[in-house]
């Protein structure tokens, strides 16, 4: 019995100081704060457990990758006002108001003309649901998803962005331009049409029958000779023949004569 006591009171004091030692290395790694090191980096797992790992937020923040898709933006010179990101968009979180010019009104960076002014370009990224659809149609791609995660508020009315630059007296200016234009061109369509005499359409020219030229018969010249028409038999019809059925040749059974009785004859004996 003594012998068992003494060997668990030796384990028992092997493994609290195995402990102890873990604990005093972590309390001396603790006078310092973990670096912040980026998942894709190297030296990831090494840097990761010295030190504390609670970073001090938001002066220290975990570094994200440049390919993040987080918090949408729209880069409203370069945009053509298409509409295709609304369209994609799965739940309708891009409202787009756009009026159309008299003339081109500039070129984006890759030169696409722009003819739409973009009265309204407002994005909910309450709604979002970071899918990247809208970033996908994008023909100019001027939008884009950063790698800005951190944009909470204490309301939701503040998650909407808007990207339009356009001021309300512009856009009144612009639709009364838009109108007027249009009012113009309605009005130059009749006065042409009544300026030019009416005229009836000419009738298009019919095709003439082709002529065959008939062949002058020998002995006679000056005279045509009347060409018969070709009699034409019709070609006969060729009647499929009838498929006969060929019956199974049966073999007679052969006939099994019955084996004559003989018939002993009594000896005379008997």
């Amino acid at each position: 019995m003594t012998t068992t006591y003494f060997k668990n009171v030796r384990e028992a004091a092997a493994t609290l100081s195995k402990g102890l030692k873990l604990t005093f290395k972590h309390i001396l790694e603790a006078r310092k704060s973990s670096k912040p090191v980026a998942i894709s980096d190297d030296q990831y797992f090494e840097e990761f457990d010295k030190g504390i790992s609670t970073l001090q937020y938001p002066h220290e923040t975990m570094p994200v990758p440049d390919n993040g898709r987080y918090r949408l933006h729209n880069e409203i010179d370069d945009c053509i006002v298409c509409d295709k990101c609304a369209k994609v968009c799965p739940v309708d979180c891009i409202e787009i108001e756009g009026i159309k010019a008299t003339e081109v009104i500039g070129k984006t960076l890759d030169g696409t003309p722009k003819r739409i002014h973009a009265a309204k370009f407002d994005i909910d990224m309450s709604k979002c649901c970071f899918c990247g659809l809208c970033t996908t149609v994008c023909p100019t791609e001027c939008l884009t998803m950063t790698k800005a995660y951190d944009f909470s508020e204490f309301d939701f009315k503040e998650h909407t962005y808007s990207f339009a630059t356009m001021t309300p007296l512009e856009i009144l200016e612009k639709k009364k331009e838009l109108e007027e234009f249009e009012a113009k061109k309605d009005q130059v369509a009749p006065t042409e049409d009544s300026s030019t005499p009416a005229s009836k359409p000419r009738p298009k020219p019919q095709p003439r029958p082709a002529v065959k030229e008939q062949p002058v018969a020998e002995g006679e010249p000056g005279k045509k000779a009347t060409v018969k028409p070709k009699m034409t038999s019709p070609k006969p019809v060729m009647k499929p023949k009838p498929v006969v059925k060929s019956k199974p040749v049966v073999k007679p059974k052969p006939v099994i004569k019955p084996k004559p009785v003989i018939k002993r004859k009594k000896d005379e004996n008997d």
